[in-house]
């Protein structure tokens, strides 16, 4: 696809690190290990993540090149270094491969202040849909499948951008027929979830403010 570009998950590349990581016959990790060393770099990105995780989205992409940046360009490094290493650990030389393999997706957050570093809280907001699947069964056909996954993106995108659910697709169902958007496909922006444009009783603090005013 045009003018998409993939941005791949830390946690997904740490997990690789923390599965080659020898234990002994107690489970607990042996110490020194290069899986560990791995983690190790990974975890000091997400100590700086969570240290500019409240920071505008421009300063958040300048800290990132601040302080992230010599973090992986450190860890690419010992990548390179390590893989030249003769090792017969299976799990290891895996989260090297996909370190190296992947690297210029695992940079993409670097671009934008508002790409995440973890696609952890994506999967937690689309389980719920994974596991309600087994309990619908069926959505009958492929459209239906379509329009129900279609819906749940639209729902909890407006969670995400602390939208009152229900006042927000009150407002695109009784506003959206009026608008002729078939014709002209850019009317449907000011109806996204993250619109500018939206009412203010789409949104959760409106109605924190009415509670406070009662």
């Amino acid at each position: 696809m045009e003018d998409i570009k993939r941005n791949l998950c830390w946690s997904h590349c740490r997990r690789y690190y923390i599965e080659s990581i020898p234990l002994d016959n107690q489970g607990k990790e042996i110490p020194g290990s290069k899986g560990a060393e791995g983690r190790e770099f990974i975890n000091l990105l997400f100590k700086v993540e969570k240290e500019i995780q409240d920071l505008p989205y421009e300063e958040k992409k300048q800290k990132r090149q601040d302080a992230s940046r010599p973090i992986l360009d450190a860890f690419w490094s010992w990548v390179e270094e390590t893989a030249a290493l003769s090792t017969t650990n299976e799990k290891l030389t895996t989260a090297l491969g996909y370190s190296k393999n992947q690297r210029k997706y695992l940079e993409t957050f670097l671009e934008d202040g508002r790409l995440p570093i973890s696609n952890n809280l994506c999967e937690a907001n689309i389980k719920p849909f994974a596991t309600a699947r087994r309990a619908w069964l069926f959505a009958d056909t492929p459209k239906g499948a379509t329009a129900n996954a279609v819906l749940y993106t639209l729902v909890e995108s407006a969670r995400a951008n602390a939208l009152d659910v229900y006042e927000y697709l009150k407002y695109i169902l009784e506003s959206m027929p009026n608008n002729d958007y078939l014709n002209h496909p850019e009317i449907l922006d000011k109806y996204l979830p993250w619109s500018k444009e939206l009412p203010e009783e789409c949104r959760l603090i409106h109605k924190h403010k009415k509670c406070l005013k009662k």
